[in-house]
């Protein structure tokens, strides 16, 4: 019988250690006193989450709440950036301000790769590094926009330009905005990529229409258009591509 009594309060204690409160956590625990001192890189993408919504709600710490928000968005950080507040608050206690606060940490993620993107010598030379280097700006659009990335004859990044921008379903794109910016850079040749806000990774005959259109435009100006990519979100919130070289389409 004394055996059993101290059992159930052992399992009593557990119980009640269990449901601590943050701030009740020993420093080690704690996702911010955590970071500080082992590092940011030793920090699950649910703990980082945490320390960006401060606090929790009765009943659920900042970290569960993190929990929640990643199994809401399928565990993907992309297809939690393509969120917006009306979808977010749907989940429990988090209210306008902690929303606001993980929309904006994620754009400056976007930003940030964007940036760097921009400001080091790159060399694009395939499909593969055409998606990276525009998923940053192409993956999470609720809109269509077509993008020309201008090239040297080693395939040296000389810019890129947004070309257009449409709606959900489609957008206009003018042959001549695109070559007079690939003459500006000197470029001898192009990669274009849009994105599809539907995540349907397939290319609708419009689409094969204006690559054929490219391609004849930049034969006439001794600009070789190299590849198309369409950027999408795909159902299980992961970026991916459709790239018109490999299915023998540029």
């Amino acid at each position: 019988m004394y055996l059993c009594s101290k059992f159930q309060d052992r399992q009593a204690d557990m119980e009640e250690n269990f449901y601590l409160t943050l701030k009740e956590w020993s420093d080690e625990d704690k996702p911010r006193e955590k970071m500080l001192a082992k590092g940011k890189k030793m920090l699950t993408n649910a703990e980082l989450l945490a320390i960006l919504l401060r606090s929790g709600v009765p009943g659920k710490s900042a970290v569960d709440m993190a929990k929640e928000v990643l199994t809401f968005s399928g565990n993907s950080l992309t297809a939690l950036s393509q969120l917006e507040y009306n979808q977010l608050k749907h989940i429990k206690g988090l209210g306008a301000a902690k929303a606001a606060t993980l929309m904006a940490a994620l754009e400056l993620g976007w930003r940030m790769q964007s940036e760097l993107d921009d400001n080091k010598e790159l060399v694009i030379s395939d499909s593969e590094a055409l998606f990276k280097y525009m998923t940053p700006v192409l993956a999470d659009l609720d809109h269509e926009e077509f993008w020309a990335v201008y090239l040297s004859n080693r395939n040296k990044v000389l810019g890129r330009q947004r070309i257009a921008v449409g709606g959900q379903t489609g957008t206009y794109v003018d042959p001549r905005v695109l070559f007079r910016g690939a003459l500006e850079c000197k470029a001898v040749a192009v990669m274009v990529a849009h994105n599809h806000p539907s995540g349907l990774l397939k290319a609708s005959q419009e689409d094969r229409t204006l690559t054929h259109r490219l391609d004849d435009a930049g034969k006439i100006l001794g600009i070789k258009l190299l590849e198309h990519i369409i950027v999408g979100i795909t159902p299980n919130g992961r970026a991916d591509y459709f790239s018109f070289q490999e299915n023998g389409l540029v």
